[in-house]
């Protein structure tokens, strides 16, 4: 008999056991967000394939939307990050002549986020937080004026680049720029935070071991 207050683990709670492990490794794996740094010599052949996939399209935008781009990447540290997303809807979607798609700027926008989550997904890249402005409060007189506020969370930069060369060429863009008539896009870093995906995970595995094996 076994002693009193020990526990026997069986064959099935150890495969449980590390099947739950795995689980969490490879979650762990996918969060990341403790990456290396890019250095400049490491952006330029992303922009340039990103300049690739888009087409003469992008060679005509080079200058606004490269700058961009290697402004994100300037003093990358490698770590996770949020980008903050503020949006200004149009009256009507402005797409172009002929286009199969109808005048509703939030049916557009929808469209732009179907596409786009599963490939943020796919890098470790996931929306944390959007929402309706619902007036104003501190708000200088030259202040713009915002339907949306959008978060989302980035693996780093690197995957940020790595998505937009996926999405490049794909006309995944048209949605977003038909419906917002101005955007305002930057990056934050998280000093202070309560937003504890990873120990939320463990919790939740360590749950579902309970349960199973209870």
């Amino acid at each position: 008999a076994a002693r009193q207050g020990k526990v026997t683990m069986t064959p099935g709670s150890i495969i449980l056991a590390g099947v739950l492990i795995a689980l969490y490794a490879a979650f762990w794996a996918w969060y990341g967000g403790r990456g290396k740094p890019l250095t400049p010599a490491q952006v330029e052949p992303l922009l340039a394939e990103m300049n690739r996939q888009a087409g003469k399209q992008a060679q005509d935008e080079e200058g606004a939307v490269m700058q961009q781009f290697r402004e994100l990447t300037q003093n990358d540290d490698g770590r996770e990050y949020y980008m903050v997303n503020l949006l200004k809807f149009r009256k009507k979607a402005l797409y172009p002549a002929g286009s199969p798609y109808g005048a509703d700027p939030l049916a557009a926008n929808q469209r732009y986020n179907r596409a786009i989550i599963p490939l943020l997904l796919k890098h470790g890249n996931f929306p944390v937080f959007a929402g309706p402005v619902q007036g104003r409060f501190i708000h200088p007189e030259a202040g713009e004026d915002w339907d949306q506020v959008g978060v989302v969370r980035y693996r780093s930069r690197r995957d940020m680049l790595k998505m937009a060369i996926e999405i490049a060429g794909k006309g995944v863009d048209q949605h977003k720029w038909a419906s917002l008539e101005k955007t305002q896009v930057f990056p934050v870093k998280p000093l202070v935070s309560l937003f504890m995906i990873r120990l939320t995970a463990a919790l939740a595995l360590a749950a579902i071991g309970l349960l199973l094996g209870g």
